[in-house]
């Protein structure tokens, strides 16, 4: 998951810097997520809820960004040069984007309190590889809207040869 971040920081990092911002927030959540996960891995009991707490509000934030800054910034880019094409792939790529914003919003309610902390700290484990496919999942689509969408807007002198 850290190369993909690294590959799509290289390819979309130059594009504007909501985005870039936005795949900072990328890079912090996926190293949270190493963090979290080596502990949990290590000894499961010393897992604290500030660290489960970090991840959660890193993961929620990254969430929210997506949703709320850049994929409407991304789908006006494209309605601005008259992009349909691009919208309708859009308008499918953000619908399978859903499905990780409800596992995530699941992950957040699961361990929001103390006591729902300490009741779910046996299901962490298994919540965090559930976690790492609906986001590895995500980064993928979110790397393919960005680039169908920008690529909308890229004069051709622009565009990468491959």
């Amino acid at each position: 998951m850290l190369e993909q971040c690294r590959t799509a920081r290289e390819r979309w990092g130059g594009v504007h810097q909501l985005i870039d911002k936005w795949l900072d927030q990328r890079r912090e959540l996926l190293v949270s997520y190493v963090e979290l996960k080596d502990t949990c891995d290590a000894e499961l009991k010393t897992v604290s809820k500030e660290l489960v707490d970090h991840f959660g509000e890193l993961l929620i934030d990254y969430v929210s960004a997506g949703h709320f800054e850049i994929y409407p910034q991304l789908r006006e880019e494209a309605r601005a040069f008259g992009d349909h094409q691009a919208l309708e792939i859009a308008a499918m790529l953000l619908e399978r984007l859903e499905r990780t914003t409800e596992l995530v919003l699941a992950f957040d309610a699961d361990y929001a309190t103390p006591s729902r902390c300490e009741q779910s700290l046996p299901r962490l484990p298994a919540w965090l590889d559930r976690l790492a496919k609906g986001m590895s999942e995500r980064f993928a689509l979110e790397d393919q809207l960005i680039a169908r969408l920008h690529a909308a807007n890229m004069p051709l002198s622009e565009l990468p040869d491959d």
